[in-house]
């Protein structure tokens, strides 16, 4: 029972809409080329785990090894959760190393860039709000 709900009254916060949850598995999405200009090189993959959310972006970054993207800034805060190998995270001012279970917020607005070390391979989930917009800072 919800608070403030009687005894045998049906609720009506939930029943608004029907929302499903659903589980992805990461190995089961597709990888997509993210290559780019934004990108040092042409080894970057992408897999959109939750195409359907209506208020996340939310996907999987691969980068080869030295493959870093270049300086950009978002204007809603980015969330990255370190999947796979050894990376770099930096901005102007520091530079520091990830590894799988480190997560990291970037403020909206924080000129930054983070990829793969020259010697390993690198994943990462980043979340962003949906509808949120990159400047890259960097050629």
């Amino acid at each position: 029972m919800f608070e403030g709900e009687a005894k045998g009254e049906v609720s009506t916060l939930i029943r608004m809409e029907e929302v499903n949850m659903r589980v992805t598995k990461i190995s089961d999405v597709r990888k997509e080329s993210l290559s780019g200009p934004l990108f040092t090189g042409p080894d970057v993959t992408r897999q959109v785990l939750l195409p359907d959310s209506k208020e996340f972006n939310v996907n999987v970054v691969n980068f080869g090894k030295g493959v870093r993207n270049k300086f950009h800034a978002h204007d809603s805060e980015q969330i990255l959760v370190v999947t796979f190998g050894k990376g770099v995270i930096a901005t102007e001012t520091e530079e520091k190393v990830i590894t799988p279970g480190d997560v990291v917020i970037i403020p909206a607005g924080e000129k930054h860039r983070h990829g793969a070390t020259k010697d390993s391979k690198f994943s990462h989930i980043y979340v962003s709000r949906l509808g949120s917009k990159l400047t890259q800072l960097e050629e």
